[in-house]
């Protein structure tokens, strides 16, 4: 499986302090190894993981490519981007 940053993923990930990339570099590694576990509500079809307590990954998976769709440093960036589809 290939990971594909987005536009818009890959400038928020650039944008992160070091540490908190390296832990979405990790559980990216995870994801790769182990199936989605939640998906979004309201008929999205994106994923969420929950990186840091705090930190969210939006991607979606699509045959043999995984897209990063948002990096997320904090829970208030993430509820701003959900709502924007309710």
């Amino acid at each position: 499986m290939k990971i594909v940053f987005l536009d818009p993923a890959r400038q928020e990930f650039l944008s992160l302090e070091k540490q908190l990339q390296e832990f979405f570099k990790k559980h990216l590694e995870k994801l790769m190894q182990m199936p989605p576990r939640r998906h979004l509500r309201f008929g999205l079809p994106f994923n969420v993981e929950d990186v840091t307590k705090q930190a969210r990954l939006v991607y979606e998976i699509e045959e043999d490519n995984f897209y990063v769709l948002h990096c997320f440093a904090t829970h208030k960036e993430y509820e701003k981007w959900f709502n924007s589809y309710k």
